[in-house]
């Protein structure tokens, strides 16, 4: 049986002191599209960083690929929301997507052959190729966003987490991207993607993690249809609108 790319068993997370994070039970296998959904302070962002080793968890075990999060930093490709990015550092768009590749190259180090043709395969894969010598500064939202998943994807990762992909872009690159996260996905990528829209989620994702502090669900999208879930994972008292929308996309 292949290694699963993402497995989680028993995950708490502390920050300041305060439990964010208790009793996340999470797996990824090859393929995987899943989308991690919550409402805000749920700790979705939390789980991304403890996943790339950035957040220790206090208990519980993580596995990426079979290794530990520490040995498996710089192979998992991580999309950031966009303003985690500096946008006015003077670099070009092919040097910020070769950025993704810091963690096997030396500080200064000029990109050799190899590491420049990833870059612009990774730009060819969102439509970017064209921009590579372009200033990041000058993009539009939708552009930048694309970068960014270039950036992800020149290490050629089969583990790729994404924070909020689909905020404050317009619908062409909505529908490139979503176009691209599926593609990927055949081709063998795990993907753990964090949303608020609910509707791209449910119409892409092979399943759905309600998460809040801890995962309330777990499960194909047509299969979540209790309220109860919604209740839990949102606070909602009248979930039917979220019903509806899967129901649409099932």
């Amino acid at each position: 049986m292949a290694e699963r790319q993402l497995a989680l068993s028993g995950v708490a997370v502390e920050l300041g002191g305060r439990q964010v994070l208790h009793d996340v039970d999470l797996n990824l296998d090859e393929g995987e599209l899943v989308g991690l959904l919550g409402p805000n302070g749920a700790g979705k962002t939390t789980l991304l960083r403890t996943i790339l080793a950035l957040q220790p968890a206090r208990t519980g075990t993580l596995r990426v690929g079979g290794r530990s999060p520490a040995e498996a930093r710089g192979t998992v490709g991580y999309v950031p929301q966009r303003h985690e990015f500096a946008w006015d550092f003077p670099i070009s768009v092919e040097k910020a997507v070769l950025t993704g590749l810091a963690h096997r190259r030396r500080w200064g180090r000029i990109a050799d052959k190899n590491e420049r043709e990833a870059a612009r395969e990774a730009l060819r894969r969102v439509g970017m190729n064209d921009l590579a010598s372009r200033p990041v500064g000058e993009l539009s939202g939708g552009q930048r966003q694309r970068v960014l998943v270039a950036r992800a994807l020149v290490m050629r990762p089969r583990l790729l987490l994404l924070d909020e992909p689909f905020t404050g872009i317009d619908a062409p690159t909505q529908e490139a991207l979503t176009e691209l996260l599926s593609l990927l996905s055949t081709e063998g990528t795990a993907l753990l993607m964090t949303t608020h829209d609910l509707a791209a989620a449910a119409g892409m994702c092979t399943r759905l993690c309600l998460l809040n502090r801890t995962v309330i669900a777990d499960d194909e999208p047509a299969r979540l249809a209790e309220a109860d879930v919604w209740l839990r994972a949102f606070g909602l008292a009248r979930p039917e609108q979220l019903l509806r929308i899967l129901g649409g996309a099932a």
